[in-house]
C-alpha cells in the first residue's frame, strides 16, 4: 500500500465559508484547533499547518497511527500496544463507555460489529449497498443484531465522529447513513466544520451543540477509549468486523450473512454469548 505524505491548511478555511446559521468561524476553528492539539494525532506546525497521510487504499481504510485524531499516544507507544489473540466472545462484546450503538434483537442468533471511519469509501459502500438488504432480511426479522463502533481515520473522520455522537440516540443512525451518503460534500484534506455541521444539521444537531461537542473533553476521551479498545481487539482499519466472534479484516456481504445464519442453525458457528472460550 502506497502513502503520500502532503500538506494542508487544515484550520484556516475561513474566505467563502457560510457561517450565516449563528456560527462564528473563529469559534469553531478555535474548538476544532483545541480538539487537534490535545490529542497526540493533530499534529500542527506553525501557521496551522498539519502533515496529514494520504493513503492509497485498497481494500480498507487503514489506521495510520499519526493520521488519527484520538490517538493519545506515541508512536512507539503504538507499537508496543497490546494486542488480545483470539479474543473471546465476551471480550469482543464488551460494550464503550459511551454506550453500545445497535440494531435489532439482543439475543439474535448472529452479531455483526463493524467498526467504521466516516471517511472510509468501503464504509460508504457497505452502508449504501448492502446495509439496506441487511436491514430488511435479517435485522428487522430478528436475525441479527448490528452494532457499530467508532474507529475515526483522519481529523475529518474524527471532528465528524464528534457531530455523530453530539446527535440524539434515536438520530445516530439516520446521521451516520447521512454522512456516508454525502461524504463527498465534506471529506477533504483539511477540516471541513461547516459543512460537517451542515449535515449533522439534517437531524437536528444546532451550531451550539456542535462546539459544546467539540469541547466535550470526556465524550473525546470516551471515544479514543472505544478506538484503543478496538486495537486491543485486533481491528486494524476500517471496515474491519466481527462475525459472531471472527474477525474479519475486509469487507465483508450479505453471502458471508447468510452463512453465518445457515451455520448458528446447524450448529457449526456458536451464537454471541455462548460458552465457547474462542473463536478462531
Amino acid at each position: 500500500m502506497r502513502t503520500t505524505g502532503m500538506i494542508a491548511t487544515g484550520l484556516n478555511r475561513s474566505e467563502g465559508l457560510s457561517w450565516s446559521e449563528g456560527l462564528i468561524a473563529a469559534g469553531l476553528r478555535s474548538a476544532v484547533l483545541g480538539v487537534c492539539l490535545a490529542l497526540a494525532g493533530c499534529t500542527s506546525f506553525g501557521s496551522g499547518l498539519a502533515v496529514l497521510t494520504s493513503v492509497d487504499e485498497t481494500a480498507q481504510t487503514p489506521d495510520k497511527g499519526s493520521f488519527n485524531p484520538f490517538n493519545q499516544k506515541s508512536e512507539t507507544a503504538q507499537a508496543a500496544r497490546e494486542v488480545i489473540q483470539n479474543p473471546t466472545v465476551a471480550e469482543i462484546m464488551e460494550a464503550g463507555p459511551l454506550g453500545e450503538m445497535s440494531w435489532g434483537r439482543p439475543d439474535a442468533p448472529v452479531t455483526l460489529v463493524q467498526y467504521m471511519s466516516l471517511t472510509c469509501r468501503y464504509c460508504r459502500r457497505f452502508h449504501m449497498e448492502t446495509f439496506p438488504q441487511l436491514k430488511k432480511e435479517f435485522i428487522d426479522t430478528g436475525k441479527v443484531r448490528y452494532i457499530l463502533r467508532e474507529f475515526p481515520i483522519g481529523k475529518s473522520s474524527g471532528t465528524a465522529t464528534i457531530a455523530l455522537r453530539c446527535a440524539p440516540a434515536d438520530k445516530y443512525l439516520a446521521l451516520y447513513g447521512k454522512f456516508m451518503e454525502q461524504q463527498g460534500a465534506w471529506v477533504a484534506q483539511e477540516v471541513r466544520t461547516d459543512q460537517i455541521l451542515k449535515v449533522a444539521n439534517q437531524v437536528g444537531v444546532t451550531g451550539d451543540q456542535f462546539t459544546a461537542c467539540l469541547a466535550d473533553k470526556d465524550m473525546i476521551a470516551k471515544l479514543a477509549q472505544i478506538k484503543d479498545r478496538g486495537r486491543k481487539l485486533g481491528i486494524i482499519g476500517t471496515p474491519n468486523y466481527f462475525l459472531n466472534g471472527k474477525l474479519v479484516k475486509s469487507e465483508i456481504g450479505l453471502g458471508d450473512i447468510r452463512l453465518a445464519t445457515m451455520a448458528v442453525e446447524n450448529g457449526t458457528m456458536p451464537r454471541p454469548g455462548t460458552a465457547i472460550a474462542k473463536v478462531n
